[in-house]
């Protein structure tokens, strides 16, 4: 009898073995696809695997054929400058797309077992997004708006039960959604990234609508904070960049940490002055170029508001940033840091454009018009609790 309890222990532990094999060997995506830096001609997707893999994208116009009706075009990770590479994370910029055209796409990817140098590369059976019961589609800029619609939210600092409270019925609701800075209270892993508020935007969202990134003083911090943009696209690969929708102009700001460089909780590690200071030059050549001086609309998000006179970080901003948007003419800037609502006074920030913080764990809903820029606050229930609008003023 204790040989054939023996022999049934070894078999259950050979299959139990076997069955870990199998489930370890079995590629599959766990978090995206998600699309960012979408632009008229262009868009990228992001999303992450359980295992090393080769990821890529396929697409299809938004027709009435089948996915499978011919061979669709494949679009693969150029990080590998001239390979497929091979990792958890997946980058892949789809391009020579037709301005404000619907698209369907999905995610794919191989999974790689093993790699024996130059010899063999064992892979998985390929996995991809299932188009009948999550189809993905996104649609690239348009040449010109007469209404656009994005959000905002801040500060959420890894709170993602709120975060999809806020953003439960967003699906096909805006042109793009805004994270203004401190989604996460310090990047001590990548996976944290996608687990703690990434993960969620996908599905309820973001496989459609882009997402544009502003970071914070808290994305400054932690172990994996150079890795944030591997999950993010955009125009340059800097963390500020520019985005024009119509004769709508949008600057999206990085206004570095909060306190001085010598802070010992800086632990002698952030250089963002100077970091700033180069970003500074780059908002000069932005503020003279025909696209920013020929717009109808002028909208910059930066995740601390302007104060000459407020911490190290508030007064960066105000020297290097808003004053010379000051003198440009911009029409609002969009805010977050302090965790509460506030339309800022022209004394508080030292310039006379209008300066409005959205609270921590709020959502601002806004609408611009070629007239006027409408703000709506919503609370995680969904309640509207605040409403306001700006007139634009034409030079």
């Amino acid at each position: 009898m204790k040989r054939i309890i023996t022999l049934l222990s070894l078999v259950f532990l050979v299959l139990g073995i076997a069955g870990a094999r199998d489930k370890d060997s079995y590629v599959k995506i766990t978090a995206g696809p998600y699309v960012t830096n979408v632009t008229g001609t262009s868009f990228t997707v992001i999303f992450t695997t359980n295992m090393d893999a080769v990821g890529w994208v396929e697409i299809a116009p938004d027709d009435d054929t089948h996915f499978y009706n011919v061979e669709r075009e494949t679009w693969y990770d150029k990080r590998g400058l001239g390979r497929k590479p091979i990792g958890k994370t997946h980058k892949i910029t789809v391009s020579g797309l037709e301005p404000g055209t619907t698209y369907r796409y999905r995610a794919m990817t191989k999974g790689v077992l093993e790699q024996e140098h130059r010899k063999s590369i064992v892979y998985t059976e390929g996995y991809g997004t299932d188009l009948k019961k999550h189809p993905c589609k996104v649609t690239t800029r348009k040449e010109n708006y007469d209404k656009l619609c994005f959000s905002m939210v801040n500060d959420v600092h890894s709170a993602d039960s709120v975060f999809r409270k806020l953003y439960a019925d967003a699906r096909n609701k805006y042109d793009f959604v805004c994270f203004n800075g401190d989604m996460l209270s310090s990047v001590d892993s990548e996976a944290m990234i996608m687990s703690d508020y990434m993960k969620s935007a996908a599905k309820l969202f973001a496989d459609r609508t882009p997402i544009h990134y502003v970071r914070g003083n808290h994305e400054y911090r932690g172990n994996d904070a150079l890795k944030l943009y591997d999950y993010i696209d955009t125009p340059g690969g800097k963390t500020y960049y520019s985005f024009t929708y119509g004769d709508f102009f949008f600057l999206f700001l990085d206004g570095g940490e909060d306190k001085c460089m010598s802070d010992v909780r800086n632990l002698d590690i952030m250089i963002t002055e100077d970091y700033v200071k180069e970003e500074a030059e780059w908002l000069q050549q932005q503020i003279q170029s025909p696209e920013f001086k020929n717009a109808a609309v002028r909208i910059a998000f930066c995740h601390m508001p302007p104060q000459p006179k407020g911490w190290y970080g508030n007064a960066t901003v105000h020297k290097y940033l808003a004053q010379p948007l000051d003198k440009a003419g911009l029409d609002l800037m969009l805010c977050g840091h302090i965790h509460k609502f506030k339309q800022f006074k022209d004394e508080d920030t030292g310039v006379s454009f209008p300066v409005v913080c959205n609270a921590n764990l709020e959502r601002m809903d806004v609408t611009v018009t070629k007239n006027e820029i409408r703000l709506e606050v919503f609370n995680p229930d969904g309640s509207k609790i605040r409403n306001l609008a700006f007139p634009v003023k034409r030079q």
